[in-house]
Formats: structure tokens, sequence, C-alpha cells
């Protein structure tokens, strides 16, 4: 069953136009600036191969741990690097010489122990007696069993051309512990060290940041996909950069390769093709409404400008937002309104026409018995207009979100069922309207005229779908705590591919009742699903075949299950 679910309204589309330009304008500002900076960095340092996964830098440092291990004939390696959310120096994996037990959980603060000392003043230091040396620190010199090291500040340094050190930025901590053969660590180990040092700290800087930014540069556009707006960004110079699975999808497109290609060779849409083409050239938004998929479906095309910081023309974003269900429901509002409009005046007219006779009357042309059956017309039509009202009211209430206001009473199903049933009679003669529900079905605590609404637009369907007249019939069984209404009849039926919508609001069927000349305000089976809502209960399509007939079905609770003490909203 599909869910009642209003449209967006124009108003609220043109807003979720413009969250999505600010939205895609940003995003791209963001991949401009990731890359631009990309560029930069890896100009800051040498790396060993193009570094673009978490698992390659692991290698790589893996790698590089065992080369400086070999060079200074170190037994253990780490990589203390410095994290400004938590202020704290944490070891960086892989490290060499030491298990996972060992270092789990390790953390060293900047104003701590030789690490500390090292971070903060950018010099280095050599610590070949651990045990005793109140620079370190003794838990930690124990649980990673040190005897001496070095410790080197990991510092990235910016060069001009002139090779020059312009800019310095220190990002951890290099460690290497217990030299080999009982030896001691001396000032050439230091020297070694601290090379080694600026080309690890190259290497880890410029591959985080080149992973940090190919991961942002990916949700960004992850992002982009994931737009129910067709999104294409094209550049200044008419070429494609990104076209997202919407816009594919909207302009029939395959889903792959149109980055780079000019615009004009992808955007065969006339209308399309005219709107991208005049924002290149006016420099100027535009937008339009287009039908796609042979007239299918509409869109809302909408160009929005991405300029440099320079002020220049950077790129042209075109978003296509799918509007069709709100036309459709524009469409379906009209006719409403029309079909209205017509069912009051069809009552008006006769009680007009009747009241008109009978004020001409002065010459007591005629009798009482035709005199009463004016009458008798002149109450049914003010009843038919009194039900129309009510319905409208009703779907007022629903559609602003305000409970249906109910008056509970002991409910004789049966009782009911007839009152609607002689109703309708007055209206048909080739139907035979059958009320096979026991007399003795139980009573339910419910609103006796909300019930009364519920059969009175379900009889009213099946004589409306039943031109060529036939059997309609209630009928039902006591299901303990619930009580089952089933209204069937011989009619045009409900074609498969509309069984779904029958209870959205505005949805008439169509085929043979178009053809039949059926009209309506498609808002009743809407209200019968909200009244039988408001009781705890529902209502279904149990069975229809076309040109056979159908069957809709109601349940409702014995008693309401509600809270009558407050108002509830009506699911909208």
């Amino acid at each position: 069953m599909a869910q009642d679910v209003a449209p967006e309204s124009p108003e609220a589309l043109r807003k979720e136009l413009e969250r999505y330009r600010l939205v895609v304008s940003d995003l791209h500002r963001k991949i401009r600036e990731l890359e631009s900076e990309l560029q930069i960095t890896t100009t800051m340092a040498e790396m060993p191969g193009v570094i673009v996964t978490r698992p390659e830098l692991q290698q790589t440092l893996s790698r590089l741990v065992s080369k400086i291990a070999m060079i200074v004939q170190a037994e253990k390696v780490m990589l203390f690097l410095y994290h400004a959310d938590s202020g704290e120096l944490a070891l960086l994996p892989p490290a060499l010489g030491v298990t996972d037990e060992q270092v789990a959980g390790l953390v060293i603060s900047p104003n701590e122990g030789i690490t500390g000392e090292v971070y903060r003043t950018r010099k280095s230091a050599i610590y070949n007696d651990a045990l005793n040396d109140p620079r370190v620190l003794p838990d930690v010199v124990a649980r990673l069993r040190i005897r001496n090291g070095i410790a080197v500040p990991l510092i990235i340094k910016q060069r001009n051309e002139e090779e020059r050190v312009v800019q310095e930025r220190i990002i951890g901590v290099l460690h290497a512990c217990n030299k080999r053969y009982e030896q001691k660590f001396n000032q050439d180990d230091l020297r070694l060290l601290e090379m080694l040092g600026e080309q690890a700290a190259a290497v880890i800087s410029n591959a985080q940041l080149y992973i940090t930014l190919t991961e942002e540069k990916q949700r960004i556009e992850d992002a982009l996909e994931s737009m129910r707006a067709g999104v294409i960004l094209i550049s200044s110079e008419g070429n494609i950069r990104l076209i997202n699975r919407a816009a594919c999808q909207a302009l029939e497109l395959p889903a792959n390769g149109y980055e780079g290609k000019q615009f004009a060779q992808v955007l065969t849409h006339e209308d399309i093709l005219r709107l991208v083409t005049d924002t290149l050239e006016t420099r100027q938004e535009h937008s339009l409404e287009v039908e796609l998929s042979g007239g299918e479906q509409v869109f809302r095309a909408e160009t929005s400008l991405v300029f440099s910081e320079d002020g220049q023309l950077s790129d042209v974003v075109a978003i296509f937002t799918d509007i069709t269900d709100i036309r459709r429901v524009e469409q379906m509002k009209t006719t409403f309104v029309s079909t209205v409009s017509h069912e009051l005046r069809t009552p008006l007219t006769s009680i007009k026409g009747f009241i008109a006779t009978l004020l001409d009357d002065t010459e007591g042309l005629y009798d009482d018995q035709t005199r009463r059956e004016f009458y008798e017309i002149i109450n049914q039509e003010c009843d038919r207009l009194t039900r129309l009202i009510n319905d409208l009211l009703n779907i007022s209430r629903i559609e602003s979100g305000r409970a249906l206001e109910m008056q509970i009473s002991e409910v004789n199903i049966h009782k009911v069922a007839e009152q609607v049933l002689a109703s309708h009679r007055q209206y048909t003669t080739n139907h035979q309207l059958i009320n096979n529900l026991r007399e003795d079905l139980p009573s339910i605590e419910a609103d006796a005229d909300k019930v009364a609404q519920i059969l009175d637009n379900l009889v009213g369907n099946a004589v409306k779908y039943s031109p060529d007249g036939g059997k309609i019939v209630i009928s039902g069984q006591d299901e303990g705590d619930t009580v089952r209404i089933d209204v069937t009849d011989e009619g045009l039926g409900v074609p498969k591919q509309q069984q779904e919508k029958i209870f959205d609001r505005f949805q008439m069927v169509d085929g043979d009742s178009r053809r039949k000349g059926i009209k309506g305000t498609g808002i009743g089976l809407y209200l019968v699903r909200h009244l039988a809502r408001a009781h705890g209960g529902e209502v279904w399509l149990e069975w229809s075949e076309p040109g056979e007939g159908s069957t809709f079905s109601v349940r409702l609770p014995k008693v309401p299950q509600i809270d009558l003490g407050k108002e509830q909203a009506e699911p909208t």
C-alpha cells in the first residue's frame, strides 16, 4: 500500500533547490581546495612512490623502521605522533621490537618524559642509562624494557627555491632504543637518526595528508552521488567534471565515462543544451521545466555559478530535481476542485429547482402527495450536500494534522448498514443492495456518524463503479476483539497497477471508469482509511478482478484503540 505522503510544495521545492546549489558549490570548492593543497604538499618532500591508502602507508613505515634499525643498529624503533584533539603523543604503528601488548594504550603527554622534552624543545637527546636517567618515564622504560636510546624530533621542513628552510613544523618524536651488542649510542648515531627522522617525518606527513585529502574528496563525490537531485559539474571551458547517478538516470545516460568530454557531446536534449549554453555565455543563472523519459517525468533544471577566489567563473552546476509528483498532485487538485464544484452544484441545482417550482405554484397545481415527493427530494439532496461537506471538513482536519472529533457511543453495525443501504436505494434502481450482516452481530463502541461515513463511502463507491448494476452486499463477522465488515460489488474492479494507490487522496481509478464517464472527488477511500484509523482500525482491498468486481474490507475494534482524552494528529 502506498504511503500517504504529500509531495512537497513549490515553495519547499525552491528551498530544496537552493540548498542543493549551496551544497554543490561548497562541495566543489572543497574539492578544488583539497586538490590545490595536495599539489603543494606533495612537493615538500620526495615520497617513496605514491601512497594512496592506509595499508600502503603501513607497508612503507614497516620498511622505514627496519631501515632505521639496521642503520643505527637498534633493537627497537618507535614513532610517536602528536594528536591535537587529545593533546598527547601516541604510538604510530608499526613499531619494531615491541609487542602489541606492550604498546597497547601507550600515550605520552608533551609535558612528561624525554619524549615530551624532545617534542617541546625540538632538540634531540641521547640516554644511555635509561634506568637511572631522570628524564625518562620509569613505567615506560619498564614496560618496553629499554636500556638506552636516542629520541629525535620529527620535523617537517619546507624549503624555498634556494633550498633554504623557510618553515618548520613538528609532528612527533622518533625513538631508536637498545643499541645492539651492548653498545651505547653516540653522536654519529644521533646525526644519522636526525637525517632519517627528517625523511620519516616527510613520508608520514605527506602520506597522511594525501590519504586524508583523497578520502575527503571521495566523501564529497559520494555525497554528490547520493543526492536525489541530478548534478552535473561543467567547467568554464565546457568540459564535464562530474555527473552523478541521478543525472544519468534523468537524462537516460549510461553511468560512466563523461568526465573531460564537452557538454555538447553528452547533453543532447535541446532544452538542457540551451540551458547550459546560455549560462556559460551570459554568466547568469537560468532555470526551466523540462519533460524527460518520453514526457513521463517533469524535472526542474537550474544552473548555479561557481566562482574562484579571484572572482572568475570556475564552473557551472546544473541541478535536476524531479517534480513529477508535484505537477501530478497540482493537476489532481485542479481536477478535484472542478469535481467538487460539480458535486456541490448538482444537488444545489436540484434543490433550487424544486423550491422555485413550489414557490411558483401560487394556484395549487400540485397536490399534497406531489409536494411531499418534492420535499423528500429536497431533503435527500440536502443530506447529499451534508455528507459531501462533512467529507471535505474531515479531509481539512486530516490535512492540517488535527485529530478527528470523536463522539463514542454503542453502535449497532447492522442498523447502521441498513440505514446506509436505504439511503442509497433512493438513488439507484438497477442495483440490488443487500445487508447480510447478522442482526445479532455484537455492537461496538465507536463514533456512529463516522462508521456510517465509512459504509456510505464504500457503498457509494460500489454503486459508482458498477454502472451496469448488479449486487452490492455488506457482510461481516465477529473476530473476537474486532469486527470485520466487507462490501462486495460486481462492478468494474480495480486494475492491478492501481491497487496500491487507491487509498491516496485525489486518486481515481482509470481505465473503464473514465471511458464510462464515472466522476468523483477521489477522497472517498482516503477518508475511509483515516476514519478507520481514528478508531484504531484498518481498511484494505481484499479482492478485485477487472470486470468482475471488488471487495473492500474494514476491521474495527469493539473498543476503540485510541486515547479519547487527548487530541491525536492524523497520519498524513
